[in-house]
């Protein structure tokens, strides 16, 4: 499968991402893209949850994932919206970090909440507490497509190996990590974390994501690490991009994960084990 990659720049403005992304999606679809992948908060990058609350939509409402639907069934494409950010309608009033799988026919085939939530102080300057903002979902998903087996997951799940195992377990070939890493670690960790999942699960890592800084009409601009990736099952990176938005491409193919399992077949060797 033909899959297009999309690193973006995203504002705080919905209506302004919507045009842009909808843009590259045309594009990619017009170069031969069956499977096109958006970052992390394709809808909305945001640090202020003011804004947040002024320009989120709960999910019958968005906007971005109308849009992006419509696109998809015009277009007779599959797409992984990365993730939005919506509201729940939630008594505590945190957001959904909800991924969206999209088939040709434009019927959400898949959703995924994310799981782990970045709460961490990078450095003394740099703080994050996304789980003040946005509550953690519960349940992993794997779903069926005809050209591959895709195990969802959103950026800082990425930390956690056993999430991607169990994925990988219940039969994921091809890994979605969305994101919008903070640059700071995302220097020092993402491509490692990235080529570790891919070859302790012998499946296609894709991974888009979110770049440069992003302009916000309220709230301070939030800048993320950029550095899309596709990396194969045996654990090349096949493509990376750099700190600007830009399309990535990769062919995906069942026939890799069948020959890096074959090689290596670590998902049968799993032993149950006592300790520590």
């Amino acid at each position: 499968m033909r899959s297009a990659l999309l690193q973006l720049s995203s504002t705080d403005d919905p209506a302004e991402n919507l045009a842009i992304t909808a843009a590259r999606i045309e594009a990619a679809v017009a170069e031969g893209a069956g499977f096109v992948l958006t970052p992390e908060v394709t809808n909305c990058v945001s640090a202020s949850r003011t804004r947040q609350q002024a320009v989120l939509q709960q999910e019958k409402d968005d906007i971005t994932l109308a849009g992006l639907r419509d696109l998809a069934a015009r277009r007779g494409i599959w797409l992984s919206i990365g993730s939005l950010a919506l509201k729940t309608g939630a008594a505590d009033g945190r957001f959904a970090n909800r991924s969206f799988l999209i088939g040709p026919a434009g019927d959400i085939v898949a959703r995924y909440d994310k799981i782990h939530m970045f709460d961490v102080q990078v450095s003394e300057t740099e703080t994050y507490r996304e789980s003040a903002g946005f509550r953690p979902g519960t349940a992993a998903v794997v779903v069926e497509t005809p050209f591959a087996t895709l195990g969802l997951s959103i950026c800082y799940d990425l930390r956690f190996p056993q999430l991607y195992r169990a994925l990988a377990h219940a039969g994921a070939e091809v890994l979605l990590v969305p994101s919008a890493f903070s640059p700071v670690t995302g220097a020092a960790h993402w491509q490692p974390l990235l080529r570790a999942r891919a070859i302790e699960s012998g499946a296609w890592v894709l991974a888009a994501a979110q770049c440069g800084t992003h302009d916000a009409v309220r709230g301070k601009q939030r800048t993320t690490y950029g550095h899309s990736m596709a990396v194969a099952p045996w654990g090349e990176i096949l493509a990376e991009a750099g700190e600007a938005p830009e399309v990535l491409w990769v062919d995906l193919s069942r026939e890799a994960v069948d020959k890096a399992r074959e090689r290596v077949p670590s998902l049968t060797d799993d032993r149950d084990f006592t300790g520590p």
